[in-house]
């Protein structure tokens, strides 16, 4: 089990995990995952959360654990146990890799010292070469949700739970693998049919070869995460973004490109709105 922090929730990241079968784990990490699963208790996203925070704080910071973690979020799905590994440890030297192109230079250097990211990222380099397959099984992002990953869900498959006395709110979609990569490839038509490039294609080109790594029994979940403690209760439950996305595939597979501009237009002007309230005071 993560260490326990004391502190509030940790909002404001959404994720996209992956939970595959035991019987696509090798032994003998197949058996750890069997006596995991079997747990009275399980940890949380936001236990994982708090234990990434509390190795910022020492000095010099912590920016990945030291150790990987043996944690895992777990579903049964049609009487079949599925796990997805939390892989902390790969995870964050990914988004360290990442932070030079969201936080200015200045503000970088303080948080994480030069030389602290140098050293993480020589450990990353000679990790990765005795593991050069590795991949995560969750996928993160913050102040928002990719449009690209909307078309791995339905609107049928939304389930939302506003806060309630006895607990938190949540938003998310889930889906068996099958569902996902079809819609992939089927998005992926529509859109090349309809313009040659442009990010909406290669993001959800990125997700379909991520999504072909793992087993086809798995499942795919779109996790609102910690953003449903930044948005009101009634946008949530008037947030439709799946909906929204499938309806502009149509269009364009119709040849209405008016229909398809105004359901992207909605979803832009919704998320944006997300987004800019990472720089608001």
């Amino acid at each position: 089990m993560p260490k326990k922090v004391s502190s509030p929730t940790v909002p404001y990241a959404a994720y996209l995990r992956v939970y595959e079968p035991l019987a696509a784990f090798p032994q003998p990490e197949r058996g750890h995952w069997e006596r995991y699963a079997r747990r009275e208790h399980l940890p949380s996203y936001q236990d994982e959360l708090r234990g990434s925070l509390a190795d910022l704080l020492p000095t010099p910071p912590v920016p990945v654990p030291v150790h990987e973690s043996d944690d895992a979020f777990v579903l049964e799905a049609d009487g079949v146990v599925c796990v997805c590994p939390w892989r902390t440890r790969l995870r964050g030297w990914q988004a360290l890799g990442e932070l030079p192109g969201f936080l200015p230079l200045p503000v970088l250097d303080a948080a994480l010292p030069p030389v602290v990211r140098r050293q993480t990222a020589d450990d990353y380099e000679r990790w990765l070469e005795r593991n050069p397959d590795a991949r995560p099984w969750i996928r993160t992002s913050t102040w928002h949700v990719p449009l690209n990953w909307f078309v791995l869900v339905a609107d049928e498959e939304r389930a939302y739970a506003p806060k309630s006395a006895g607990g938190e709110a949540s938003l998310r979609y889930r889906t068996p693998m099958v569902q996902a990569r079809r819609r992939v490839a089927r998005a992926l038509k529509a859109l090349k049919d309809a313009i040659d490039e442009g990010p909406l294609i290669d993001g959800l080109m990125d997700v379909g070869r991520w999504l072909e790594e793992f087993h086809p029994r798995s499942y795919v979940e779109l996790d609102y995460g910690g953003l449903v403690h930044t948005l009101p209760a009634e946008q949530l439950d008037e947030d439709h973004s799946a909906a929204d996305v499938a309806e502009g595939i149509a269009a364009l597979r119709a040849g209405d490109g008016a229909g398809a501009s105004e359901a992207y237009a909605r979803l832009v002007a919704r998320w944006r709105a997300v987004k800019e309230r990472q720089n608001a005071n």
